[in-house]
């Protein structure tokens, strides 16, 4: 499935991306959806026109299509608010190609934002279910709102919370307080071409107990006035977990306030006590990654449990500035001024997960 809409917009709270179905045939015909009362008709066909409509507050407009379908929007559609798990748009098939023509999916996310996140406050449902790949807007919530006391407003709101396999991201731009990016597990992903601000940065994690993750691409993404920008974070107690062939192209992250570049085996933990559950191998930074940090944050901070982090590690495309060195205890790492050498990390621990 490959989406060619770019404003995909206004999240309630975040993305989800999941397995593909099972492949389901159509009939030649062109269906056209109003309401939610045409969906059913309409998936039968493969060409499928959207025009403008409001989706009912509390269900979800769900479209399992049959291979090879095109869908066209021809109208902004809006999400009526309520307080639900969501999700408030799912789409699934193979070979389907989405034209968004420009128009935008409204979540009205701001009328969920208190600051609170998936921590508390108001019940917000997930904007997007996808079981396949996607391209999308995606901005939430970094300002305040009279609901969050002064803070922003739309914190916990990953951008794309992603457990699934053959799967591009691109031409994205999230504005958030949490992970732009999260890996949960999956395999042949691509992240590229996107821009992330406000949050977390981009993440593999966390990585919890018999999970897969390999063959990561994460490509020419620019992360500004974020807390981290790239970062893997792995469960201190997960067990009989791997994380292999991730590769680091041509990124570029400014004003980073705490971590430019995070490998960490202590999650919820920030540079705790590592664990040793989950095996990790291959993380190349191949070329053009550019990281420039705050005064005082850590340009790259690697925390590896013991006989955790396995093999040759080539970071001769890193080149990083701006603040402390920070520390790495994994000497697998060449190419990178300060690999080669294990020195101990610092303690640095939260029990907050973000």
């Amino acid at each position: 499935m490959f989406f060619t809409t770019r404003t995909i917009a206004a999240a309630a709270a975040f993305f989800a991306a999941s397995s593909v179905s099972a492949e389901r045939i159509g009939k030649r015909c062109t269906g056209t959806i109003s309401s939610l009362s045409d969906v059913s008709a309409a998936v039968a066909c493969t060409t499928i026109n959207i025009n403008p409509f409001t989706v009912t507050a509390g269900q979800t407009f769900d479209l399992e299509l049959a291979s090879g379908t095109t869908v066209n929007v021809l109208g902004d559609v809006t999400f009526g608010v309520s307080n639900w798990a969501g999700p408030l748009f799912q789409i699934a098939g193979t070979g389907v190609t989405f034209n968004g023509n420009g128009y935008t999916f409204n979540g009205q996310g701001a009328s969920y934002w208190d600051g609170e996140g998936g921590n508390g406050g108001v019940t917000k449902p997930k904007f997007m279910k996808i079981k396949s790949s996607g391209v999308f807007k995606a901005p939430a919530g970094d300002a305040a709102n009279s609901k969050s006391g002064g803070d922003p407003a739309g914190h916990n709101t990953d951008g794309f919370d992603v457990s699934a396999s053959n799967l591009v991201i691109q031409n994205s731009v999230v504005m958030n307080q949490d992970d732009c990016l999260a890996i949960n597990k999956g395999s042949n992903i691509t992240f590229q071409n996107n821009k992330c601000s406000g949050g977390h940065g981009i993440s593999i994690g966390s990585i919890s107990s018999s999970v897969t993750v390999s063959s990561i691409k994460i490509l020419n993404n620019a992360v500004s006035d974020s807390d981290n920008c790239l970062r893997i974070k792995m469960d201190a107690d997960a067990t009989s977990s791997t994380v292999s062939d991730v590769t680091y192209t041509g990124n570029t992250c400014s004003t980073i306030h705490k971590y430019g570049v995070l490998i960490d085996q202590s999650y919820p933990d920030t540079l705790g006590t590592p664990g040793t559950g989950v095996i990790l191998s291959n993380v190349a930074f191949t070329s053009g990654n550019t990281v420039s940090v705050d005064s005082g944050a850590d340009e790259v901070d690697v925390n590896c449990g013991s006989g955790a982090c396995t093999g040759t590690w080539n970071w001769s495309g890193l080149t990083t500035t701006g603040g402390d060195a920070g520390k790495i205890n994994y000497s697998g790492i060449t190419g990178y001024p300060n690999s080669g050498t294990v020195t101990t990390a610092k303690t640095t621990t939260t029990t907050t997960k973000t």
